[in-house]
């Protein structure tokens, strides 16, 4: 009788001590965050891997990984080289090929080849369009080259020349390319070869912490100096001929010249230059009204996709 009720009472305590059950249908919230723990990792990352691959999921996740390769070149305390760069993200293509059988570890190296190549693609673009900057203000500066690009405002024109030859004090590197202001209407028609007195600057760096980085823009358009004319604007002969880019660059832009000038003929006013800016994206002839108008009614995107 005592055997059999210490066997009762240790089968009443444990009763005692078991947990509350779960309604029906209702599972717990570290059920459903964390895996189960009987599956192993590496069955449950193979698991996730097959259920975004079957479901069409995998490329959306590669472009964040290349977006986070961009990221990790920005961070970097000196400029990578372009050729470590690149024979890395070629490992990692090969490595990705030769795991293409094992399904966890090709969706691993695929993704460590696209945060490769977002790291190379960015090192290399960098190398590709490096230039010489402007590092100090000079005046009295003769420059000479192919006008590549004109641009009309309400107040002033400016026009990207080219830089063949460039003489004047404190300039230590030749800017290929410079950005220059002139008087309404008197900005030369792009391919002309032009022989000007300029003031440059070094591109503008930022005015405040977190404000519009016109040097940067500027960088990766290469324009390494930017300043006003100062007297005439000589058109001369060109020593040689353009190169293939600058003539078909200045095909360009005389025909974005002649589809404004006719739209704004025919459509006077805001009307045309609305219509010559969602034509061809030019934007500095919009009246300064209207400019505002566009982005207080919440429709100033427009400007950014024209053209």
């Amino acid at each position: 009788m005592a055997q059999d009720g210490s066997v009762k009472s240790r089968a009443h305590a444990g009763a005692r001590a078991g947990t509350w059950p779960w309604p029906v249908g209702i599972r717990p919230v570290w059920h459903v965050i964390w895996p189960r723990p009987n599956f192993a990792l590496a069955t449950q990352l193979r698991q996730w891997a097959a259920q975004e691959i079957a479901a069409d999921r995998l490329l959306p996740w590669l472009a964040v990984a290349y977006g986070f390769g961009i990221v990790i070149y920005f961070t970097a305390e000196r400029e990578p080289a372009w050729w470590a760069a690149t024979a890395l993200t070629a490992v990692c293509a090969v490595g990705a090929v030769s795991l293409r059988r094992h399904l966890v570890a090709f969706v691993v190296s695929l993704f460590v080849f696209a945060i490769a190549a977002g790291f190379a693609a960015a090192t290399v673009k960098t190398a590709m369009i490096e230039h010489p900057v402007l590092r100090y203000p000079a005046s009295g500066v003769t420059i000479s080259g192919f006008v590549e690009l004109r641009e009309e405002s309400q107040h002033t024109d400016r026009f990207v020349l080219r830089v063949d030859h460039i003489d004047g004090n404190r300039i230590d590197d030749k800017p290929q390319r410079v950005r220059l202001s002139v008087k309404r209407g008197l900005a030369p028609p792009a391919g002309s070869f032009v022989e000007v007195k300029a003031m440059l600057d070094p591109p503008l760096q930022p005015l405040e912490p977190g404000s519009y980085d016109f040097a940067r823009d500027l960088y990766f358009q290469q324009i390494g100096a930017s300043g006003f004319v100062r007297g005439a604007i000589k058109v001369t002969a060109p020593p040689a001929a353009a190169g293939l880019v600058s003539r078909a660059n200045a095909v360009v832009q005389r025909l974005r010249d002649a589809i404004d000038a006719h739209v704004r003929a025919v459509l006077p006013g805001d009307t045309g230059a609305i219509a010559a800016m969602l034509l061809n994206g030019r934007r500095d002839v919009i009246s300064e009204n209207l400019y505002n108008a566009l982005f207080i009614s919440g429709v100033g995107h427009v400007l950014s996709i024209s053209g």
